[in-house]
């Protein structure tokens, strides 16, 4: 017998007018929002390959009359890419080595190790999801300034050892391993940090498959923060580069920008077809547990 799985609605449910008219008001939602998060990728797609005088055209066509691919190429020679592509990745994976390391460790020293008041340390951490970021933004590029770290890779590297959200995360997802595995390494002559990396960091590769998409999408979108610490243009990340020197000139042809735009969006696009299977489960990790 085939087994299927069994939705809200049954095939008898739907047999109901009622029901018939809530389904379809719930279909007729997840239309609109699917068309309201592709309109802005599709429009951008082809404002990318129309000619610059069809862009600003009046009325506005969706589709190119003719499509002038040259605009990607245009779009490639205008600014260095890749040399902002290379430094966003640059903070990608700092970020990435200091989350596995600093917030790994110490969210397995809170969930599996006697730690004196780690209840205490816990809430501490908790609290800090309530500050606003706004408030101590200040108080990170002052410090930053006062180490001399300014326009260098480590004033994003060292805040992402202090990121609350991704400790409660990992700490949520240790909590969920067996103990019984760590006291048999311990018997066995196993030190904490060497359980922590030949145990624990194999097992959590879920996590931290889903926190790298999480940092991932968090290099490549920001443009504040790097456009204050960082100073010279040999440095500036990939959304800080498109900020200053896209949408803000006014003499570069509008055709031109969308192109740009377009071959910005597809990275991430591309990230998350195929680690989709990720994402979804870290929305179900990403519950903190009591």
């Amino acid at each position: 017998m085939k087994n299927t799985e069994r939705g809200i609605l049954s095939q008898h449910d739907l047999k109901k007018t009622s029901n018939k008219v809530i389904y379809g008001i719930m279909v007729l939602v997840l239309v609109i929002m699917v068309f309201t998060m592709l309109y802005p990728i599709l429009m951008t797609m082809f404002n990318g390959l129309k000619s610059n005088q069809e862009v600003n055209s009046f009325p506005p066509h969706f589709f190119p009359q003719e499509w002038h691919f040259s605009n990607l190429k245009d779009a490639m020679n205008y600014i260095d890419l890749p040399m902002f592509l290379r430094n966003t990745i640059y903070i990608f994976l700092g970020n990435m080595v200091v989350t596995l390391v600093v917030l790994g460790m110490a969210s397995f020293s809170i969930s599996r190790m006697n730690v004196p008041y780690k209840k205490a340390f816990y809430f501490f951490f908790l609290m800090t999801l309530f500050i606003p970021a706004t408030s101590y933004m200040i108080p990170n590029f002052v410090n930053l300034k006062e180490l001399g770290l300014l326009n260098q890779y480590a004033a994003f590297w060292l805040p992402a050892g202090a990121n609350t959200f991704y400790f409660l995360l990992l700490k949520n997802f240790f909590d969920g391993l067996h103990p019984e595995i760590f006291e048999a390494a311990r018997i066995d002559g196993a030190s904490e940090p060497r359980s922590f990396f030949s145990i624990a960091v194999p097992l959590s590769i879920p996590i931290f498959a889903t926190l790298a998409i999480f940092i991932f999408s968090t290099a490549w979108n920001d443009w504040f923060w790097p456009s204050l610490v960082m100073h010279s243009e040999d440095k500036y990340t990939l959304a800080t580069a498109i900020y200053k020197y896209v949408i803000n000139v006014k003499a570069l042809n509008t055709n031109i920008k969308f192109a740009i735009l377009f071959i910005v969006t597809l990275p991430p696009i591309i990230v998350f077809l195929v680690f989709q299977r990720f994402i979804m489960r870290g929305v179900s990790l990403s519950a903190v547990k009591g």
